[in-house]
């Protein structure tokens, strides 16, 4: 049986990467802040960092000097189990936060047998991830071997997916549509348009891949899977590359074109509602350009050196707004939240859209702490309309802003958006008309 503790004991599962980072400077706030509502949980809370590349005491120390006293510092690898169940129980861990790569449902698993709290911010799967019969299908893949497996988990309370997206962005599909109770909309379309990059172009060093997150969860999104849309809960695949294509996108005065990417909020939304959903996604102008001239060769990319986006390094401008449109017969309505890391890096050590993600985790992080969940597995979708989570009120604690508008006419479905991307020469010259 797990320890019993006197105290608050969190495990943070993949510790050393920029998603924990940015988690982490929240919680370190969260314990700061007297009105924060977890602010007492968090001041007391006992925290076990644990990566198998683990960073420096000093890293902690100097980046969360608020929090450094209650951690303890773990090296081991994820895949061996047996480890990870010692030290839940040894530890006496009552929530996972899971921001690692390691298997969704080995991590849940160890935590059903312990009763474990658990919230991660996508679904991870090694055995899709190494069958490279599997490609152009790999999200899809990991969602339905997840699926397979969940119902099984009913002795603890997990929130899976809850980032900026998938995560925050179903609350505001949910919220969106609370607004207009009386009428389905035909369409839900998740939306991002990310301009970030370094303020001075010069920095941008050859053969590498820079984005704000991930660079090789994107690559796999962008490069290794087919655009994917979904329609009455059915999958539908465009047999071409992602970047062959895009799909118009319009917020109010913003509007951009980007491209159709798999993504697990995607899938949810369309089996719970059975409208036609979609993801539609761009990226700096100068990762666009880089992607598109490089398709006829595209494995090449892999062989690049990978860079995320970090204000520790250099100033960065841009900002990333990520948001829901939902269409209907005759009009379109659009939830957004835009956010530049000129604004986060003065008082957290990350990036905009690492921030964005955290945010998200700290909703469920919150509901977990705060909430009577029933034990089960819950997207954040499901959590919203089965539970009593008040996941909206915590996510707005740090993510303050929201656009809610609407546009008189409406764009159409996804395919009436299509267009051929414009030529590598004609994208530099708008982006620097913008």
């Amino acid at each position: 049986m797990p320890v019993r503790p006197d105290r608050p004991v969190l495990t943070l599962l993949g510790s050393a990467g920029g998603v924990a980072k940015a988690v982490l400077s929240i919680l370190q706030r969260a314990a700061q802040d007297g009105d924060d509502p977890i602010h007492g949980w968090m001041k007391q809370c006992r925290i076990h960092l644990v990566d198998y590349r683990q960073k420096s005491k000093a890293y902690y120390s100097n980046l969360f000097p608020h929090l450094k006293k209650q951690f303890v510092l773990h090296q081991f690898d994820l895949s061996d189990l047996p480890k990870l169940r010692e030290h839940l129980q040894s530890s006496g861990t009552q929530l996972v936060i899971d921001v690692s790569w390691a298997d969704t449902v080995q991590m849940i698993g160890c935590c059903n047998e312990l009763g474990i709290k658990y919230v991660n911010t996508a679904l991870e799967n090694t055995a899709v991830d190494e069958d490279t019969s599997l490609e152009g299908f790999t999200l899809l893949c990991r969602s339905e071997r997840f699926e397979e497996a969940r119902n099984a988990f009913g002795n603890c309370t997990a929130i899976v997916g809850s980032g900026m997206n998938p995560g925050v962005v179903q609350w505001m599909a949910l919220e969106l549509m609370s607004r207009n109770p009386d009428k389905m909309p035909k369409a839900c379309y998740i939306v991002e348009h990310d301009t970030t990059f370094f303020a001075d172009d010069s920095r941008m060093k050859p053969q590498t891949i820079y984005t704000t997150w991930s660079p090789e969860c994107f690559l796999d999104e962008a490069l290794l899977n087919y655009p994917m849309f979904m329609q009455r809960g059915v999958p539908l695949f465009i047999y071409d590359d992602v970047y062959a294509m895009e799909f118009r996108v319009r917020l109010g005065d913003k509007s951009f074109t980007g491209c159709l990417m798999p993504h697990e909020e995607v899938i949810t939304l369309s089996k719970l509602y059975g409208m036609e959903t979609g993801f539609i996604y761009r990226v700096s102008e100068q990762m666009t350009e880089t992607i598109r001239k490089h398709l006829p060769v595209q494995d090449d990319l892999w062989e690049w050196n990978m860079s995320v986006l970090d204000p520790e390094k250099a100033p960065l401008a841009g900002e990333d707004t990520v948001g829901v449109l939902l269409v209907y017969d005759d009009k379109e309505t659009y939830m957004f939240n835009s956010l530049s890391t000129s604004e986060v890096y003065p008082a957290y050590p990350t990036n905009a859209t690492y921030f964005q993600v955290a945010c998200g985790v700290y909703g469920a992080v919150a509901s977990q702490v705060l909430d009577r969940l029933p034990a089960g597995v819950y997207y954040v979708d499901e959590l919203l309309m089965q539970t009593e989570s008040r996941y909206g009120a915590y996510v707005s604690q740090y993510m303050k802003h929201f656009t809610l508008g609407e546009n008189a006419v409406s764009d159409g479905m996804l395919l009436d958006r299509m267009t051929e991307p414009e030529a590598p020469e004609q994208s530099e010259n708008k982006g620097k008309e913008e």
